[in-house]
Order: C-alpha cells, then structure tokens, then sequence
C-alpha cells in the first residue's frame, strides 16, 4: 500500500505545472517565514530558559535553512518557467512568419 501511495504522489506532482509549482512552494515559504518571524519576536520579548532558548534558536535555524531551500527550488522553477515562455514565444513566432510566408 505505501508504494501505491508514493506512485499516486509522485503522479500528481507529474501534473502540476510549473506555475502551480512555484505557488505552492511561494506559499510553503511565505508560511515558514511567518513561523520564523513569530519564533524570533518570541526570543526577543521572552526570558526564556537555556535549553527553551537554545531549541528555539534551533528552530529558528531549520527554518531559516527551509526558507533557503525553498528560495533556490523557485530559483530553479522561475528558470524553468522563464525557459518555457521564450520557447511558446519562439513557436508563436515562427507560426507567424511560417502564416504569412505561405498564406499571403
């Protein structure tokens, strides 16, 4: 059953366009930003404990370490995405001169 399981994710994410991609990966990020900036006013404003101190601190770094996972996954997206327009430009392009070359 899990095997099935990771086929029919790995499927969906086949799918998905390279713009719904980058949505949803801007919404994971835009979350894990405001979970760190909630964290880092908690450390600022709180007397915390050391080991309270010292895990929020690691949180704070695992997601500061997912917010630039994230920033490169939608470098690597927007490149994609950037890739494709200028090939539907191209193919517009040539469908127009390939239009008035035979048709006119």
């Amino acid at each position: 059953m899990p095997k099935e399981k990771k086929e029919k994710e790995k499927e969906r994410k086949e799918r998905r366009s390279v713009a719904d991609e980058i949505d949803r990966i801007e919404e994971q990020r835009s979350r894990c930003q405001s979970s760190l900036e909630r964290a880092e006013f908690r450390h600022r404003r709180e007397q915390l404990l050391d080991e309270d101190r010292q895990a929020l601190e690691d949180e704070m770094t695992i997601m500061n370490e997912r917010i630039q996972k994230y920033e490169k996954e939608l470098e690597v997206l927007r490149g994609e995405n950037r890739r494709n327009m200028l090939l539907s430009v191209a193919l517009l392009a040539i469908s127009a001169l390939f239009y008035y070359a035979f048709i006119y």
